[in-house]
This record gives structure tokens, C-alpha cells and sequence, in this order.
């Protein structure tokens, strides 16, 4: 009978983020393979340019991970955005995948800060102000 050894959790992040890579290297190459028109149309299907959709492509499946740690942080629950303004959300979801200050949101998300600083440096604090929805919660 042989030892069945689990798997060093480092290795598997290791080969999922390397697995990740492939699979958005691949989403890259068969967008610059798409012809113009084609690729117009889908960014005219989903209300933003050709430009806009190629550097969301590029950003990868993971660049706006942080907005639902960003809504959490201010008490807002995502599952009601999703019902009462689905595409408000999307529009939220397309500005945190482009934004710029990512390090300082990181940092503030981990240090439970979002909620005091994100006014400071998200883009999306206008459309969270304007819907009333800055509420912050004790995290």
C-alpha cells in the first residue's frame, strides 16, 4: 500500500497561477485574431468602445476582484446592486477593472481603512455617493 501525499499548497497556487496565465494568454491571442468588425460589435453589445474592451481583456479576469471587497467594506450588498442596478454595477465593475490605484486600495482593504480612505483615490466613489450608498461599516 502506498502513502498518498497531499499536494504543497504553494505548487498548487504555483500551477493554478500559471494555468490562469495560459488561459488569459490565449483569451489575448484569440482577440487580436478577432477582425475589427467583430470586435466593434461585441464592444458595441456591451456599451463601451473597441479601446475599452481590449484593456479590459488585457487586465485580465481578475482586475476588479477588489470592488465586491470594496462594497463589503462599506456595508453594501452586492447582491441588492445586482437586482435594483444591474448595470450600474457593471459600469463599477469596468472602472475598478481600469483602475490605477490598486496598491492603495489593496492596502486599505487589507487594513480594514477602505471604508475611511476609498473616497480619496476610487473612481467609483462618485457613483457609490451618488446612489447614497457610502455607508461604511464597522469591519
Amino acid at each position: 500500500m502506498t502513502v498518498q501525499e497531499k499536494p504543497n499548497p504553494v505548487v498548487s497556487r504555483m500551477v493554478d497561477s500559471f494555468s490562469e496565465w495560459l488561459k488569459h494568454r490565449r483569451e489575448l491571442r484569440e482577440m487580436r485574431e478577432m477582425d475589427a468588425v467583430n470586435f466593434g460589435r461585441i464592444a458595441s453589445e456591451l456599451r463601451m468602445s473597441a479601446g475599452e474592451l481590449e484593456a479590459l481583456v488585457q487586465k485580465g479576469p481578475h482586475a476588479a476582484d477588489e470592488l465586491p471587497r470594496m462594497l463589503m467594506a462599506l456595508g453594501i450588498d452586492e447582491a441588492d446592486l445586482v437586482r435594483t442596478e444591474p448595470l450600474v454595477l457593471r459600469d463599477m465593475e469596468r472602472v475598478c477593472a481600469l483602475c490605477n490605484h490598486k496598491r492603495e486600495c489593496d492596502r486599505d482593504l487589507a487594513a480594514g481603512t477602505a471604508a475611511a480612505h476609498y473616497e480619496e483615490y476610487c473612481a467609483n466613489a462618485p457613483t457609490i455617493d451618488s446612489l447614497g450608498l457610502g455607508q461604511p461599516s464597522k469591519q
